[in-house]
């Protein structure tokens, strides 16, 4: 269940993809606008393509490009698996971030599901149940307020599964759950849909999707073949992107890791 906040002045979002104006820097940048960075990943519960489960990589890959926020993917809790550890808790100790584990659901002795981190304030976090498909899913929220203009907006990792029923029933949910929100929303993670499925084209109505230009295979890492992870923002007329690009890592996760900052 959300909870419910004091509403804050919305500044108009614009997304501008492409080549078509130079990126402002950040000595022409004005008072009124934020810069910000962020990393999306799925990185398999920390074990690599090599079979080595490996957090320091996966660290030193999120240090390496400086985000605000991160959203990240299948994540274990004190797990059998993962040698009990609570990988939120030290990805964020890593990187120097704050952490927030979403479970999806019991495993292994631990808990199984999500996380998102962020450089910026959290004002809360809320992990949205969402329908179940063959295991159960929910999408975790952070509120994070900007140190630089004091303006707040939601950042949400979310993971859909299996089937294309189930995961269309999830974007209608997490479509729901934001309906009256006036703060910007950006989607980040693991949609485990192609371009032009029902999922992404529901999402398109309200959700303006960074568009990854020629390079835009995600999954697999060693092998990209298909385009299911993706950055989705609300309302996008405001945020202006200035740089996004898929990192190139073929064995510290079965993913590929997305990138973009923008002007808000």
């Amino acid at each position: 269940m959300s909870t419910k906040l004091t509403p804050v002045l919305l500044i108009a979002l614009v997304l501008h993809v492409g080549c078509g104006n130079p990126a402002p820097s950040a000595e022409d940048n004005p008072a009124g606008q934020d810069t910000l960075r962020i990393l999306a990943y799925n990185i398999h519960h920390g074990a690599g393509m090599d079979l080595k489960l490996d957090l320091d990589r996966i660290a030193k890959l999120i240090r390496d490009h400086s985000p605000d926020l991160v959203a990240l993917q299948e994540i274990d809790s004190v797990v059998t698996r993962t040698e009990g550890v609570n990988q939120a808790a030290v990805l964020g100790e890593l990187t120097g971030m704050a952490s927030v584990f979403g479970e999806f659901m019991p495993y292994q002795g631990g808990k199984y599901g999500m996380a998102a981190m962020s450089k910026w304030p959290i004002i809360s976090s809320t992990n949205h149940r969402l329908p179940d498909g063959s295991e159960p899913r929910s999408a975790i929220e952070l509120e994070v307020q900007s140190p630089k203009t004091g303006r707040t907006l939601r950042f949400v990792s979310i993971h859909f599964y299996e089937t294309e029923e189930e995961r269309l029933a999830q974007a209608q949910a997490l479509a729901a759950t934001f309906e009256g929100v006036t703060e910007p929303v950006i989607l980040a993670g693991d949609y485990n849909s192609l371009p032009d499925s029902p999922v992404i084209s529901f999402l398109k109505q309200q959700w303006g999707f960074v568009d990854k230009g020629e390079d835009h295979f995600t999954f697999s890492s060693f092998e990209p073949v298909k385009e299911i992870d993706y950055f989705a923002l609300r309302p996008f007329q405001d945020f202006q992107v200035i740089n996004q690009y898929l990192i190139d890592e073929p064995v510290a996760s079965d993913h590929r890791p997305l990138f973009i900052e923008l002007v808000w």
